[in-house]
């Protein structure tokens, strides 16, 4: 799921990398000294463009006849396996530098299950919170980085293939001296409808509940505002998935940096439209295949987040949130 910078179109350009960037991000940066465009840039930045959204070819895998048989005929029938997903989260999952194709780990997971199945991948860009109702309707699938909790757990049925902490994300020397175990009347951006946002509520309550100055929640649809909120200073602090606030770490310099520890390491899982057994283990199925035979390990390796890996794939793991 920033301090300024020494070359402020460059960090426009990382931040375009990172996911499609917003027209206000775009505004707020143009102001910068440096005043070069995005083509003037280009070229300079184009090799490490090319190698952040290349990702893992997946041309290779061949069709599972067995796995394909188990997938229902009212997903394969139409031969695409259509699949919700929110392109601001990198580097699970985003926008590559043409703003329109889909990049990141869970992009080329997903185009690796197609190929299981004997399908074309189709992710269809969405924001994070509409994409659990639309599942089974609109989607197939809905794969974005989704934490298994007991509330969602309600509406749609998981296939564990991640794991990821949540990590607080401040500017670089954390200038404004912030706790993240003290965040009341302090600014905090988040992702609406993420696990982040629902934990910063909470701490919001109990901030009231003291007496203390309620937190300022700065909820945004996509984690690309979320990140440039604190780089403009509009917001103290972010709070996303661990390999997203490493992502937006590493993609804009020395500009951020991670406050405290991780939190709370969970499970990550495709949603699957509540009921619907037989895709669940077509898809618990397929994912561990990939798992086993090496695939999944190589397509984390690719994005640099192989520490959130896991080495077996269930369907509705228990939580304790």
């Amino acid at each position: 799921m920033n301090p300024e910078r020494k070359q402020t179109m460059s960090f426009t350009t990382r931040i375009k990398a990172l996911a499609a960037a917003t027209l206000a991000a775009a505004t707020l940066f143009s102001m910068a000294a440096c005043g070069t465009s995005d083509s003037s840039d280009s070229s300079s930045d184009s090799s490490s463009k090319s190698a952040s959204t290349q990702g893992f070819d997946t041309s290779s895998i061949k069709k599972d006849d067995e796995l394909a048989a188990m997938l229902p005929d009212s997903i394969k029938s139409d031969g695409v396996l259509k699949v919700g997903t929110d392109t601001s989260y990198a580097p699970a999952e985003f926008l590559a530098e043409d703003g329109k194709t889909p990049v990141g780990f869970d992009i080329d997971l997903t185009k690796a299950l197609a190929a299981e199945f004997g399908l074309k991948a189709e992710n269809v860009t969405a924001t994070f919170d509409s994409i659990i109702p639309s599942v089974g309707s609109k989607y197939d699938v809905g794969i974005s980085s989704f934490t298994v909790t007991k509330e969602r757990l309600q509406a749609v049925d998981f296939v564990t293939y991640f794991k990821a902490g949540s990590t607080y994300v401040v500017k670089k020397g954390n200038p404004s001296k912030i706790d993240s175990s003290n965040l009341c009347g302090k600014k905090v951006a988040v992702q609406t409808g993420t696990t982040q946002e629902e934990e910063v509520n909470k701490a919001n309550d109990a901030c009231k509940a003291s007496g203390k100055s309620g937190i300022d929640i700065q909820s945004s649809k996509l984690q690309t505002d979320v990140t440039t909120a604190v780089a403009s200073g509009k917001a103290d602090i972010f709070y996303a998935d661990t390999p997203v606030a490493g992502y937006a770490i590493k993609q804009t310099g020395d500009t951020l940096e991670a406050l405290g520890e991780d939190v709370g390491v969970t499970p990550e899982a495709i949603a699957v439209k509540k009921g619907d057994t037989k895709t669940a283990e077509a898809m618990q199925k397929a994912v561990q295949k990939l798992m086993d035979d090496g695939t999944y390990k190589k397509i984390l390796d690719t994005w640099g987040v192989s520490s959130g890996a896991v080495d077996k794939a269930e369907i509705n793991p228990s939580v304790e949130s």
